[in-house]
């Protein structure tokens, strides 16, 4: 299951506090703010989904995520490999090195990244 444009922001915002009430959650949206019926929409949509939880506190909630940014991230990064490079991690690759604005350090710190994880593999 995936999140929503608007959910997947909303979910940034709780990622980055790792448990927040909706009135915290509201004060990272940027101007003009959604409507708190929006926020509390998605919030409800979310939990629905299962990729986050609350617990009651007095008559609010307090939420948290039950899905890590790795995970989701990953199996992103997945589906796109699998549905834009014919599931060819080499192909993204190329393709994310040579359309990308990447200095001369940052492929550098990749090449170490990949290096790194090869010697992890052959262990």
């Amino acid at each position: 299951m995936q999140l929503s444009k608007a959910e997947e922001q909303l979910m940034q915002y709780l990622w980055k506090r790792n448990k927040a009430f909706m009135k915290d959650l509201l004060e990272d949206f940027p101007e003009p703010k959604p409507a708190t019926t929006t926020v509390a929409t998605l919030l409800k949509r979310m939990t629905q989904k299962e990729f986050i939880n609350y617990k009651t506190i007095g008559k609010s909630r307090e939420y948290f995520p039950l899905v890590k940014k790795s995970d989701y991230f990953s199996k992103h990064v997945n589906g796109l490999i699998k549905n834009f490079f014919n599931n060819s991690a080499s192909q993204f690759a190329s393709f994310f090195t040579s359309e990308t604005d990447l200095s001369n350090e940052e492929l550098e710190a990749l090449r170490k990244i990949i290096d790194e994880q090869i010697k992890h593999n052959k262990k």
